[in-house]
């Protein structure tokens, strides 16, 4: 089968690891199913793989890629959730500690088959496109569990979203939109920022830029070079959602004392379950909601999406097409 996959690594130069070529196909085993793919998405995840961050070298060649959708054997039209839970695990996925996501110990959704456990699939939503389904497994759950989950702000609050034009970024506004969040943005490229507000935005600010006011929430995915600002724009008792440190994990001031003397709330936040995923799905058909796509290329080009994000010039998800 064709795949994307990791053969070597490299951390100055991801892309001299990764290959477009034939991989042997998945076998199917009890308890596990095999979905021939008919989109696949591309996330951050799969280049930091490419340069060597969670991924270890001994288990190379990797097929990467979380997000997918496509057929089961049974012709059931599904999409994929990446997180896999150890063997016996009951209860939320993502708090079992010996968890992974595809492409970390299992081959991943950048090919024209995976192989997955059969409770990890979801009925794709009918009439949702291949394309929206392939979005939604990692940067989409990643903010559905950030803002409805882990927030604890309810509509018609203010949420302040750090960073705009990544999956994440872009799901979150999107997602926020829908349901009556007042979102904000902050961006260090204007362009980027009027994309933003075109995407469900109401207003954009620039990076470290005064709030007119503070906020009840903070999406937090920059880490190091946003933190005190994430910090200094909440109110009393608000919160801080992280899921990524882009910039780094060690601010120059933890704001220790702020967080205390606010009794402000840092939460961490990673993907989500099945079942969120489930429900995401379903609020994207109901809501009407179109994920920004940033580009859509056959798997065959893959090399092509990874150097846009390579690059950072990526604004949404990139997806590719199977068959």
């Amino acid at each position: 089968m064709l795949a994307a996959y990791a053969a070597s690594q490299s951390a100055s130069d991801p892309l001299s690891g990764l290959v477009v070529g034939e991989r042997p196909d998945p076998e199917a085993r009890p308890g596990w199913s095999v979905v021939h793919l008919r989109a696949a998405a591309l996330n951050h995840h799969d280049v930091w793989s490419l340069r060597g961050v969670g991924l270890p070298a001994d288990r190379l060649p990797m097929v990467l890629g979380c997000d997918g959708a496509g057929v089961d054997a049974d012709g059931r039209e599904v999409i994929v959730h990446a997180v896999v839970a150890s063997e016996g695990w009951r209860g939320d996925e993502t708090l079992d500690p010996r968890r992974t996501l595809l492409s970390e110990l299992h081959d991943g959704t950048l090919a024209e088959k995976v192989a997955v456990p059969t409770a990890n699939l979801v009925p794709k939503p009918e009439g949702m496109s291949w394309e929206t389904a392939a979005c939604l497994s990692t940067a989409w759950l990643t903010a559905y569990r950030m803002l409805f989950t882990n927030s604890g702000v309810r509509p018609g609050g203010t949420v302040l979203v750090q960073g705009a034009g990544g999956g994440v970024a872009t799901a979150l506004v999107q997602l926020g939109a829908a349901a009556g969040y007042r979102m904000w943005v902050t961006s260090r490229d204007e362009a980027r920022g009027a994309k933003a507000l075109d995407i469900g935005a109401d207003r954009v600010f620039t990076s470290g830029e005064r709030l007119p006011e503070r906020v009840d929430a903070v999406m937090e995915t920059v880490g190091a070079a946003t933190w005190s600002h994430s910090v200094n724009s909440l109110n009393p008792g608000g919160t801080i959602v992280i899921s990524g440190a882009t910039s780094g994990d060690a601010p120059a001031k933890a704001e220790l004392t702020k967080i205390f003397f606010k009794q402000l709330r840092v939460v961490g936040s990673t993907m989500g379950t099945r079942e969120e995923l489930a429900r995401l799905a379903q609020l994207v058909v109901t809501a009407g909601i179109e994920p920004v796509v940033d580009s859509v290329l056959p798997l065959a080009r893959a090399r092509d999406g990874f150097a846009r994000m390579v690059d950072g010039d990526v604004f949404g998800k990139v997806v590719f097409t199977v068959g």
